[in-house]
């Protein structure tokens, strides 16, 4: 009789539990699509806006060339937006740069952030900035933008920590789905870059609020891709031995903006200026190139139409050089604004180059434009190190399948070349810099759950809890092994594939995140 009634209430829990984690997962999907749809329509107006600020800044670069006289005029109108931006910044730091940095950091604990505030002045200051003609481009701030909305919500719906910076990644995702009309986009990178693991949950999450936010962003801004090139044909299984070389070269390049764009950035900071007056140098910079180059201005759309076979290979050396050097000063000013659609327009610069010289080489002159798409993912990759998202993202915005193969070859082979050359992945680096001026949070007595996967070949596989050297304070307290949840001991031997939950105390959670990275990730050398 026992035995039945100790059985019976076995099954009733399993079927609470079972019954629980379906409310919870039906819960999150109904946060997510709030979360998407916010994301989404803050995404559309941010890209809406920056597009009208991108043509009424061409619109006074095109007055001024006629009319030079104006010149002192915008230079005084410009002095005053370099110095409100550089106000913006100063009381809001979050608010500098691209965002995407700053949104891993808040995922991992290192900040802390007002959303609201960062939101307003992420929107103002970036549209400014745009304006007055700097290369910035909108992706890294949509990213922000959607991951502060996500914040503000999961304020008041979240029921744990963990849950709350899972809907936060799921806005970030969002944010990159409504700025290029790429969802699929926007959960490989979120998985890919941002949270660097996948669980049904956060999976779940940042695909519903994806698609949430694309369903929005395309209601007001059309379904058209963001890149409409006039493809002809698709390169022969034969031909793929230009893919390896294509991959070298973007991979190497991607290196080489890594390491340029960290120096540069380092040498302004120490321009001897006040925190509020830090951006005006390049504000002051923006007229020199919008009246003699002004192709090189805002996020690059104006440099697309260029890109034709018939452009000069002078002309075009003369665009990546110049955006290159622009793209990187107004980006180290702190001006609010991101890397991401400048980078992948160098790319394209780059495989028009590359796609002229193959051509040359006996290709069919119809293969131009597809060395063109092939060469933006290869730089997206070398720079960013997120081949998948590369790969998925350059699909989305060309509108088609048929370069899947062999944007899969470019993506992989700069992966490896950019290794070779050991650059790190351009937002680590970023939020490295970050961190290395950060001041440290006062401590509290609260905990934390930090969540991460065993992954192959790293210390922790096939150990014993007891020697993971986890020690006074932190604690794991579950690990979940193929779906089903173990309560662990000193002796419970870690497997690869295990999610494990640690306990910690709040002001531990950036070293015990940083401990956990090379116990459960790095692959183990020894």
């Amino acid at each position: 009789m026992k035995k039945k009634l100790k059985e019976k209430r076995k099954s009733r829990n399993n079927f609470e539990t079972l019954l629980s984690s379906r409310r919870k997962m039906l819960r999150a999907v109904g946060v997510s699509i709030l979360i998407g749809a916010a994301a989404g329509g803050v995404g559309a107006l941010y890209r809406f806006t920056l597009a009208q600020a991108e043509t009424l800044c061409f619109f006074v670069y095109d007055l001024l060339r006629g009319r030079l006289y104006l010149l002192p005029v915008w230079l005084i109108i410009l002095t005053g937006i370099g110095f409100l931006v550089g106000f913006l910044v100063k009381k809001c730091p979050m608010a500098s740069g691209s965002g995407i940095p700053q949104v891993k950091g808040i995922i991992t604990g290192y900040f802390k952030d007002s959303w609201l505030f960062t939101l307003v002045v992420k929107f103002f200051a970036g549209t400014a900035a745009i304006v007055s003609g700097l290369s910035l481009g909108r992706e890294g701030p949509s990213i922000q933008l959607g991951a502060n909305l996500a914040d503000g919500i999961a304020k008041k719906l979240a029921k744990s920590r963990t849950e709350h910076k899972v809907f936060i990644a799921g806005g970030a995702g969002a944010g990159l789905s409504a700025a290029f009309n790429a969802p699929l986009s926007g959960v490989m990178f979120t998985l890919e870059e941002i949270f660097k693991y996948l669980s049904p949950f956060t999976l779940l999450v940042t695909t519903t609020a994806a698609l949430m936010s694309n369903y929005v962003s395309q209601m007001f801004l059309g379904t058209e891709p963001i890149f409409n090139f006039p493809v002809a044909g698709y390169i022969s299984l034969g031909s793929y031995w230009t893919l390896i070389p294509l991959g070298i070269v973007t991979g190497l390049c991607g290196a080489g903006y890594n390491y340029t764009l960290i120096q540069i950035k380092r040498l302004y900071a120490k321009i001897p200026l006040p925190k509020i007056a830090k951006p005006l140098p390049v504000f002051l910079i923006a007229p020199i190139a919008g009246i003699l180059f002004p192709i090189i201005l805002g996020g690059g759309h104006a440099i697309v139409e260029k890109l034709n076979f018939s452009t000069g290979v002078f002309f075009l050396l003369a665009v990546l050089v110049l955006k290159f050097i622009f793209s990187i000063i107004s980006f180290s000013s702190g001006a609010p604004g991101g890397i991401f659609f400048p980078l992948l327009i160098m790319g394209a610069i780059i495989g028009a180059l590359f796609g002229k010289f193959a051509v040359f080489t006996g290709l069919s002159e119809e293969l131009f434009y597809n060395f063109i798409i092939l060469a933006m993912a290869g730089f997206f990759t070398g720079i960013v190190r997120a081949p998948i998202t590369g790969i998925v993202l350059l699909t989305e915005m060309t509108g088609t399948f048929d370069h899947f193969l062999p944007l899969s070859v470019v993506c992989i082979t700069s992966y490896v070349f950019a290794e070779i050359a050991k650059s790190k992945p351009i937002y680590d680096s970023l939020l490295a810099e970050m961190l290395d001026k950060k001041e440290k949070h006062k401590e509290t007595n609260e905990k934390v759950i930090i969540e991460t996967f065993v992954h192959v070949g790293s210390r922790a596989e096939d150990k014993p809890i007891s020697e993971l050297n986890l020690f006074h304070g932190r604690l794991i307290f579950s690990v979940e092994r193929n779906g089903n949840e173990i309560t662990p001991y000193g002796g419970t031997i870690l497997m690869s594939g295990d999610l494990v939950r640690i306990l910690c105390d709040e002001g531990e959670e950036t070293s015990v995140r940083k401990y956990c990275e090379e116990l459960f990730e790095t692959e183990y050398k020894g």
